[in-house]
């Protein structure tokens, strides 16, 4: 049986957010590949197969971190919702950031939620397998571009 994996688009720059969500999501149920962008920039490039990023897969999910290098998560979230071929793609905001200014702009721009992430090591961890369960496990994902 040829399992095809979902592909998930982590915008994160902070080395140890990397390492807990890719420890959370490579035990998870569902089979995933977790791409890397560690700033904006790198995001977008990836998103639109550019540069080193020619062969870039579509991701199914991205999890997006607004405070970012070079273009924050908010100019990564605009530019996605705002081109036809990416902004079916979900995008989980998962940030420091409780600010309710914050919360209203990114489900302004398109974001399909809206999580803060916690300090706490096992809640963390726990947020992460709760994005997995339910955009990988329950929802159904567009498989093309519209």
């Amino acid at each position: 049986m040829n399992i095809i994996p979902i592909h998930v688009l982590l915008v994160e720059d902070s080395v140890a957010d990397i390492r807990l969500t890719k420890e959370a999501l490579r035990d998870g149920k569902v089979v995933n590949q977790l791409h890397v962008a560690r700033d904006g920039e790198e995001a977008l490039n990836f998103l639109h197969q550019r540069g080193e990023f020619t062969k870039a897969p579509r991701p199914d999910l991205v999890i997006l971190d607004l405070n970012l290098p070079k273009l924050d998560g908010k100019e990564v979230l605009s530019d996605m919702k705002n081109d036809d071929s990416l902004k079916s793609i979900p995008v989980a905001v998962l940030t420091t950031s409780s600010a309710e200014r914050d919360i209203i702009e990114s489900y302004s721009l398109g974001a399909n939620c809206y999580l803060t992430k916690p300090v706490d090591l096992e809640q963390f961890l726990r947020v992460v397998a709760q994005i997995e369960d339910f955009w990988l496990g329950i929802v159904r994902l567009p498989s093309v571009i519209l």
